[in-house]
C-alpha cells in the first residue's frame, strides 16, 4: 500500500498503517526527516508496526546518507542501524557497501542498475565499513546471545546469524534497519525488496489481536490462524464505478466464502460477501476464500463503515478501531440547478463514506451546506471529483477556517424546562458544574447523582441536550470543545417528566453556563517548516511575523536555513504564491496542523461580527 506524503491526507496513511503488519518508511537523502515524517513516524508507533527506512534520491547533490542517520535518530527518537553504506553520494553515487555481506555492490550504468558486479570493499573506506560493521553487530546481538558469544571470541559470524538477530530487534519494534539507494537510477531497490522478505514480518509472525466481545464485554483474543473463528477490520470503502461500493478489509483469523455472511459487531448488522476482490494496483482477481493475513475488498456491503469490525455472526468481536483528526478548514457549497440538489446529497454522502475526514454539515440558520477536510489541497481534489466524477454542478464559496469556541473558567448552572397547557405537561430540572477540561482532551460527563433526585432513565437524555448546546457555541455558533459537566443534582415530576424535558433542560443548562463561563474562541495553529536560501531569510520571517506566527527555531541545511514555527491557519491561505513571489521561487515550505489556541481578543470580535452579520442577512 502506497500512501500520499502530503498532510491534507493523513487519514490515508492512519487507516493503512492500522491494518499492515510491516513497513518501508522512506526518507529524502537530501531533505532527511521532515515535519510530515515525524507524523508519520508517530503514526506507525502507535500501531507498533515494524519498519525498515529507505535513504533514496542518493544520486541529488546535497545527497547526505549520514546526516539522515542522525535525523532518524534525534528527531524521530529512534534506533537506526545501517546495513549498508554509501559509494560516493550525488553525481559521484555508484553504489553501496553491504554490511551484512561485507560485500561492494557497484550498479552498471548503461544498464540502469538493472545489473551490478559485487567486489571487495576499497581500502580507503575500509576504516569506516568497519566502524559501522561493529556498530550493526552490536546492535543485532542485543537479541542473540549466541551472536555475542562468537562476536566476543572474535569468530566469523554468519550472514544467516546476523539476519535472524536483526529481524528479531526489527520484529521487537526496537531497531531500524536503513538501507539506501536511488529509486530513479534502479540503485538499491533490489536490495530493498530483500530486505522487506528478510526482515519485516509475515502475517503468521504477528501478535494475536485482542478486541472486546459486544455481548459479554469481555476481552477476545484471536490468533493468526485459520482455526481461530473469522476477524476482520473494515479500513476503507470506495465507490466503484463498475461494481459499486467496495469494501476493503483486513483478515486477522479465521477464513470466508464468497456468498457467506460475515457479522458487523459495531452496528449489530449481517453483511453478504457477495463478491471477493483481491486488488492489485489498477486491476482485480476475483477470489472464492480469503483466510488469515489477507487484504481484499467486499462487493455487497450496505452498512458498513470505516474502521468497522466484522467476525463470524456467532462469535463477534470489536476491534480497536482508529483515530481520524477533526477537520480544520470548510467552504460552502449549493446545487447550481434543482436537478443538482438530489446529485449532490448523493454524491456529498458517497464521499463522505469514503474518507472520514471529510465532514458535511447543514447549518440551520443559514440554510447552508458546508464541507470540511484536512487543508486546501484535500477540499480541492474532493472538489475536483464532485464536478467531474459525480458530475454534480455546483457553487464554491472562499474556503473558511473551522474555528470552536471553549470556556475559561468554571461556573454553576441551572436548567428548568416547564411547560403546561392543559393535560400532560413538560418538567425537566438540572443543576450543573461546568468547568474547562484539559486542552485537546474534548467533551466529558460526569454523574453526581445521588438518592435518585432524577430517576437513573433520564440521566442520558440530559448528556444528549449537553451535546445539544455543546454543537453551536454562544460567541459565533462554532462548536464547543474541552468543557468538563458533571450533573449534581435537579428535580422531576412523577407525571410531567419526560426524556424529551431532561434534554431540553440539559440543554438550557449548558448554554446558561457558557454566557457566564468567559467563553473564548478557538483557532487552528499549523506547524510550519520553511526551507529558504540566507538572502531571502529577513524577508520570510518578517513575512510570518506579520502574519501572527511564531518562529520556534531556525537551522542550518546546506546552502539554506530551515526556518520552524507555528502559524495560525486563517493567515495561510495564499501562501505558496507569497512564499515564491519573496523569494523568485527558491523557497519550499510544508504544513501541517498542531493544536487549537486562543484567538486575539480584536481578532475574535472581527470574526463574531462577520458571522453574526452574515446570519442576520439571511
Amino acid at each position: 500500500i502506497d500512501t500520499p506524503g502530503h498532510v491534507d491526507f493523513t487519514a490515508e496513511v492512519e487507516r493503512s498503517l492500522r491494518v499492515l503488519d510491516g513497513a518501508v518508511a522512506l526518507f529524502c537523502a537530501v531533505g532527511g526527516v521532515e515535519p510530515q515524517s515525524e507524523t508519520v513516524w508517530r503514526q506507525a508507533d502507535r500501531y507498533r508496526v515494524p519498519r525498515i527506512a529507505f535513504v533514496n534520491k542518493m544520486d541529488r547533490i546535497g545527497a547526505d546518507f549520514y546526516n539522515v542517520l542522525d535525523m532518524i535518530k534525534i528527531r524521530l527518537g529512534a534506533k537506526p542501524v545501517a546495513l549498508q553504506i554509501p559509494l560516493g553520494e550525488g553525481d559521484l553515487f555508484t553504489g553501496l557497501v553491504d554490511l551484512v555481506k561485507m560485500k561492494a555492490v557497484i550498479y552498471d550504468e548503461t544498464s540502469l542498475g538493472s545489473t551490478w558486479i559485487e567486489q571487495e570493499i576499497p581500502r580507503d573506506l575500509q576504516k569506516k565499513v568497519d566502524d559501522y560493521r561493529t556498530r550493526l553487530i552490536e546492535a543485532a546481538s542485543e537479541y542473540d546471545d549466541h551472536l555475542m558469544e562468537t562476536y566476543l571470541e572474535g569468530k566469523e559470524i554468519s550472514e544467516e546469524q546476523l539476519k535472524a538477530a536483526i529481524r528479531k530487534g526489527t520484529l521487537k519494534v526496537d531497531i531500524i534497519p536503513v538501507l539506501l539507494g536511488s529509486a530513479f537510477k534502479n540503485k538499491g531497490v533490489q536490495r530493498l525488496l530483500d530486505a522487506v522478505v528478510d526482515y519485516l514480518p509475515s502475517p503468521l509472525d504477528v501478535p494475536p489481536v485482542t478486541g472486546v466481545d459486544p455481548r459479554s464485554e469481555k476481552e477476545v483474543v484471536r490468533k493468526p490462524s485459520d482455526d481461530d473463528p473469522f476477524t476482520a477490520l473494515a479500513f476503507k470503502i470506495i465507490t466503484d464505478p463498475y461494481v459499486g461500493k467496495l469494501t476493503y478489509f483486513r483478515v486477522y483469523s479465521g477464513m470466508a466464502k464468497t456468498g457467506s455472511y460475515v457479522y458487523n459487531a459495531n452496528n449489530s448488522k449481517r453483511e453478504r460477501l457477495g463478491r471477493i476482490l483481491l486488488m492489485h494496483a489498477n486491476r482485480r482477481e476475483d477470489v472464492e476464500l480469503v483466510a488469515a493475513g489477507d487484504i481484499a475488498a467486499a462487493v455487497g456491503f450496505k452498512n458498513t463503515r470505516t474502521g468497522e469490525s466484522l467476525s463470524a455472526p456467532d462469535k463477534p468481536i470489536i476491534l480497536e478501531s482508529m483515530n481520524f483528526p477533526e477537520p480544520v478548514i470548510f467552504v460552502s457549497i449549493e446545487p447550481k440547478s434543482k436537478a443538482d440538489q438530489e446529485k449532490l446529497s448523493d454524491s456529498l454522502s458517497k464521499l463522505s463514506d469514503e474518507d472520514p475526514t471529510f465532514r458535511v454539515l447543514y447549518d440551520d440558520e443559514t440554510g447552508e451546506t458546508l464541507i470540511s477536510g484536512m487543508g486546501e489541497l484535500h477540499l480541492e481534489i474532493i472538489i475536483d471529483r464532485l464536478l467531474r466524477e459525480f458530475k454534480v454542478g455546483a457553487r464554491i464559496g472562499k474556503p473558511q477556517v473551522a474555528y470552536k469556541e471553549t470556556i475559561t473558567s468554571a461556573v454553576e448552572s441551572e436548567g428548568k424546562f416547564i411547560r403546561q397547557s392543559g393535560g400532560k405537561g413538560q418538567y425537566g430540572h438540572v443543576k450543573l458544574e461546568v468547568e474547562p477540561n484539559a486542552k485537546g482532551v474534548g467533551f466529558e460527563f460526569e454523574n453526581k447523582i445521588v438518592g435518585g433526585v432524577i430517576p437513573r432513565e433520564f440521566i442520558p437524555s440530559v448528556k444528549l441536550g449537553i451535546e445539544d448546546a455543546l454543537r453551536n457555541g454562544v460567541l459565533a455558533g462554532y462548536p464547543v470543545v474541552d468543557v468538563k459537566v458533571r450533573l449534581v443534582d435537579g428535580s422531576y415530576h412523577e407525571v410531567d417528566s419526560s426524556e424529551i424535558a431532561f434534554r431540553i433542560a440539559g440543554s438550557m443548562g449548558v448554554k446558561n453556563a457558557m454566557h457566564k463561563a468567559g467563553a473564548v474562541l478557538l483557532e487552528p495553529i499549523m506547524e510550519v517548516e520553511i526551507i529558504v536560501p540566507e538572502e531571502y531569510m529577513g524577508d520570510v520571517i518578517g513575512d510570518l511575523n506579520s502574519r501572527r506566527g511564531k518562529i520556534t527555531g531556525i537551522l542550518p541545511r546546506k546552502d539554506a536555513q530551515v526556518v520552524a514555527g507555528f502559524v495560525p491557519l486563517s493567515e495561510m491561505f495564499g501562501y505558496a504564491t507569497a512564499l515564491r513571489s519573496l523569494t523568485q521561487g527558491r523557497a519550499i515550505y510544508t504544513m501541517q496542523f498542531d493544536h487549537y489556541d486562543v484567538i486575539p481578543q480584536n481578532i475574535a470580535d472581527q470574526i463574531i461580527e462577520n458571522v453574526v452579520g452574515k446570519k442576520i442577512k439571511k
